[in-house]
């Protein structure tokens, strides 16, 4: 069992890597997942800044899924340490991941289908102490279904259950919201209203990690492109370094071309 003189030895490099007083909200250090003989994540130092929009890109197979299986603890890590918030996150359990201020939206919709629009926004609600009437009229106004509010989950359009989805991740008030590919499946005006949507929240202070295919959806939402290949990091930097880089539109980007 630990002790608190090996906890707060245990702390000291997240707070030094993610603390207060630093611009790092999310830090992984030599992160790496091993299934039998392959190798997913290969020793992988990443961070996202405080009130960043990132987008994780990269061909399939690159890791990109492994590495938010491990940030958000679907996942444990062979080797390597990952910080949060001035917080070792490296074996903590799902729910105490969201408890530090970290939401995730999944690519497939995670709804209750048979519950009601403002059911499913209560769900998580009942497990704070927000005011529960309060934040669910600001999240119904925020994702544009004040208008569905009483209809069965099971009725909204493909990208309405990715709004919804997104606004029961946001009435927990996090800090840090995990996307993975969003937009995946959608039209052209449901791609639209959720860049639109993502954008607000990031106007208002929410750091972003995306992780996305649609490199059109990237162009509109991203500020820093980090590139996966083979579980290691290729490249990062902003969009227009990343399109014009040569090794990537080989790897990744010439699929298209």
């Amino acid at each position: 069992m630990s002790t608190p003189e090996d906890i707060n030895v245990r702390q000291k490099p997240a707070v030094a890597a993610t603390g207060g007083g630093t611009e790092t909200i999310l830090a992984t250090k030599q992160l790496t997942k091993k299934f039998g003989g392959l190798t997913a994540t290969d020793s992988v130092d990443f961070s996202v800044e405080r009130g960043e929009l990132r987008c994780l890109i990269g061909p399939n197979g690159a890791g990109k899924s492994t590495l938010l299986e491990l940030i958000t603890g679907q996942l444990s890590p062979t080797e390597g340490d990952i910080y949060f918030d001035g917080h070792d996150l490296t074996d903590m359990e799902p729910h105490e991941r969201m408890d530090a201020g970290i939401s995730v939206k999944f690519q497939s919709p995670h709804i209750y289908e048979s519950l009601s629009v403002a059911q499913n926004l209560r769900v998580p609600l009942e497990r704070t102490d927000r005011d529960i009437e309060e934040v669910l009229e600001k999240t119904l106004d925020r994702i544009s279904l004040s208008e569905k509010a009483d209809e069965p989950a099971s009725d909204l359009s493909h990208g309405e259950k990715q709004r919804l989805e997104i606004g029961m991740a946001i009435t927990l008030d996090p800090t840090f919201m995990l996307l993975d590919e969003p937009v995946a499946g959608m039209s052209v005006d449901e791609t639209a209203d959720i860049a639109e949507l993502i954008r607000s929240l990031h106007d208002d202070g929410m750091t972003f990690l995306v992780v996305e295919h649609d490199m059109e959806f990237v162009r509109k939402i991203s500020e820093q492109v980090t590139v996966l290949n083979q579980g290691s990091i290729l490249r990062q930097g902003p969009i227009e370094e990343i399109e014009s880089d040569e090794e990537v539109r080989r790897i990744y980007l010439g699929e298209n071309a």
